[in-house]
């Protein structure tokens, strides 16, 4: 579990996040949206300590990061596993030494060993056989497969997904959806998943957090965001003319 407690960033002068406070519970799919440029991905950053924040608390398991000193904090990162949006894949290096590149940096394990482990995962992400392909070679549904095997290749404790739905078509985006869900559940895993993919928040949305002006403007699931009368989340979902055809259907149905 994590847990965010009053957490203030400001950059030259102008206040980016403002008192936020939130708790992501382990084994499930913690889901942080809102609009563009209101403070999700500062938050994350702020989480993973690639971003010290002004004041407030970060607690890791009741376990303050921002008071962690540096061995400490790195004990803790080496527990997080990072799907980046891009999938951040290496170019130059194959399937196969991409998922092993963490552990080769942080566990002291046999070549044999590793390899066991890169097998391991790639079965999980149902790329089995894969290991000599380079990125290249690779759908781009493939390579966030292949970065959610890297992801998890260290049994992460927490895993944070950025947009990991970003230039993928609606059926392999579910596909995503469900790894990162099945994976979550299966390991008890604390996962937060930035995203602007409303498939994604109806399908995995366990606990959804709306970031508003650097704010926690909403907080609630897949069930209760489609009724919120919260009014800028009421906006956020019902963009779309579809999605406000679902609403009117909503609205007559709860007068039935």
């Amino acid at each position: 579990m994590i847990e965010v407690k009053n957490v203030n960033k400001s950059f030259g002068g102008i206040q980016i996040l403002s008192d936020v406070s939130s708790t992501f519970e382990k084994g499930k799919v913690n889901l942080i949206i809102g609009q563009s440029g209101q403070g999700k991905t500062v938050l994350a950053k702020c989480i993973v300590g690639l971003h010290e924040i002004d004041s407030g608390e970060i607690l890791f398991n009741g376990s303050d990061f921002c008071k962690m000193n540096r061995a400490q904090r790195t004990l803790i990162r080496q527990e997080i596993g990072m799907l980046f949006q891009g999938s951040a894949l290496f170019d130059s290096m194959t399937v196969e030494e991409n998922i092993m590149f963490p552990l080769s940096m942080f566990q002291k394990m046999t070549k044999k060993e590793m390899v066991n482990r890169v097998n391991f995962c790639l079965e999980r992400v149902n790329l089995s056989g894969r290991n000599n392909l380079f990125p290249a070679e690779c759908s781009g549904g493939m390579q966030k497969r292949i970065g959610i095997a890297r992801a998890i290749a260290m049994n992460p404790k927490y895993l944070f997904c950025d947009e990991p739905n970003s230039g993928l078509d609606p059926k392999t985006a579910i596909l995503i959806d469900n790894l990162i869900q099945e994976i979550t559940y299966e390991y008890e895993i604390t996962t937060i998943v930035i995203t602007h993919d409303l498939n994604s928040v109806m399908e995995i949305g366990d606990s959804i957090l709306f970031i508003q002006n650097g704010c926690n403007w909403w907080s609630g699931n897949k069930n209760t965001i489609l009724t919120t009368d919260n009014t800028e989340v009421s906006s956020f979902v019902y963009a779309s003319e579809f999605m406000k055809e679902i609403k009117d259907s909503i609205r007559v149905n709860k007068r039935r």
